[in-house]
C-alpha cells in the first residue's frame, strides 16, 4: 500500500463504487478487496471491509464503515479533460449511473462522491488572468457541464 492514500467511507458499496471507477477513467484499477475477519459494528465476518484502488493514478481505500459520516463537496475529485468528448463521456457517466449535476462542472456520483469534470481549455483561460480569465469564469458560473465551445468564445470575448 503506498505511503499516502485517500480514505473514502462508504456505507456498504467501497467494491462497487471502486469498480464502476475502474471501468470509467484510464490508469484506475481495484487493487485488492479485504474481507472482516469478524463482526463489527457496520458489518459481520467475512463481509467487504476495505478495497483498495486507483482513481486516475491516485490510490485510495474504499471503507464500507457505515451509515455514520457521508460525503461533502469539501472532498473532491478533479479530472481535467481534453475535450466535449471526453467531458460528455466522464460527466455522462457520473450523472447517468445514479449521481447527480450542479454547477460550473460540478457533479456528484451515486455514493456521493464529488467529481470536477475540467476541461484544459477552462483551466488555462482562468491562469491567463484579466479579462480572459474574467470572461471565462463568468462563463462557467452560469454552466453546469462545461460546454468548451461558450469557454472558447468567451476566452476569445
Amino acid at each position: 500500500m503506498p505511503r499516502n492514500t485517500i480514505c473514502l467511507w462508504y456505507d456498504k458499496e467501497a467494491e462497487a463504487a471502486a469498480r464502476f471507477y475502474a471501468g470509467v477513467f484510464p490508469g484506475s484499477a481495484v487493487t485488492a478487496v479485504h474481507r472482516a475477519p469478524s463482526d463489527y459494528p457496520a458489518g459481520k465476518a467475512g463481509d467487504v471491509l476495505t478495497v483498495e484502488f486507483t482513481v486516475a493514478g491516485i490510490p485510495c481505500l474504499g471503507l464500507n464503515g457505515g451509515p455514520a459520516f457521508t460525503h461533502s463537496e469539501a472532498f473532491s475529485f478533479q479530472i481535467s479533460t481534453e475535450d466535449q468528448e471526453e467531458t460528455d463521456r466522464y460527466w455522462n457517466a457520473i450523472t447517468g449511473n445514479g449521481g447527480q449535476e450542479s454547477a460550473c462542472g460540478w457533479c456528484k456520483d451515486r455514493w456521493g462522491i464529488s467529481w470536477q469534470i475540467t476541461p484544459r481549455v477552462l483551466t488555462e483561460a482562468l491562469a491567463a488572468g484579466g479579462e480572459e480569465a474574467r470572461r471565462a469564469f463568468e462563463a462557467m458560473m452560469e454552466m453546469g457541464k462545461i460546454d468548451v465551445a461558450a469557454i472558447e468564445r468567451a476566452r476569445r470575448g
